[in-house]
């Protein structure tokens, strides 16, 4: 009977040893592939994210630099931004947004396209890839233990960092939204809106 026992516990030994050398290399692989990607909670709210980053880069590389002066003219469109402007006021939101959850000092006058000097269209396509760069080196600092730290500023006001993240998602997005309006009157369907041919 003990040598029985004895037996089976050796075999059960050896049996976790097999184990373990199957499964650790692939449990330290599988933490280097989630250190490369990233928190978890940075990864969930960065695919949100990475969607309106695609869209509204697709969206503002497709009108052309002679109409990045364009307003619309017809309907209910006093006073509104040129498409340029609203593109670039978009970047500097961008930076506003995570430079507060940084608890850095953000842009002045985002509303007036704040104090970048970019003019051209590609002078602002730079701008605006370069601020949604930076915010996607922010959120992936994000964890669950700090996305409840509070964060704000002139922009998003008092909030946490998990806050001004999904504002800076809406605020893209409502924007967006605008010049999709400014790029269909220009007789241009909006990339993500075209048919995969």
């Amino acid at each position: 009977m003990n040598g029985n026992h004895s037996r089976q516990g050796r075999n059960a030994r050896r049996r976790l040893m097999a184990m373990l050398v199957v499964v650790a290399p692939l449990t330290f692989a599988a933490r280097g592939v989630a250190q490369e990607r990233g928190d978890p909670m940075a990864a969930t709210v960065a695919q949100t994210f990475t969607m309106i980053e695609r869209s509204f880069v697709d969206l503002a590389d497709a009108m052309p630099a002679e109409s990045y002066g364009f307003k619309p003219t017809t309907g209910e469109f006093k006073d509104v931004r040129a498409f340029g402007e609203q593109v670039k006021h978009v970047a500097c939101a961008n930076f506003a947004f995570f430079n507060e959850i940084e608890k850095k000092e953000p842009p002045s006058r985002c509303d007036a396209g704040g104090p970048s000097p970019a003019r051209t269209k590609a002078e602002i396509m730079a701008y605006l890839r370069e601020s949604f760069g930076y915010a996607q080196g922010v959120l992936r600092t994000m964890t669950p233990a700090n996305a409840l730290e509070p964060a704000g500023g002139p922009y998003g006001g008092e909030s946490t960092r998990l806050g001004l993240t999904t504002l800076a998602v809406w605020h893209a997005s409502d924007h967006y939204g605008q010049l999709v309006v400014y790029l269909r009157m220009n007789g241009i369907v909006p990339p993500a809106s075209q048919r995969a041919r």
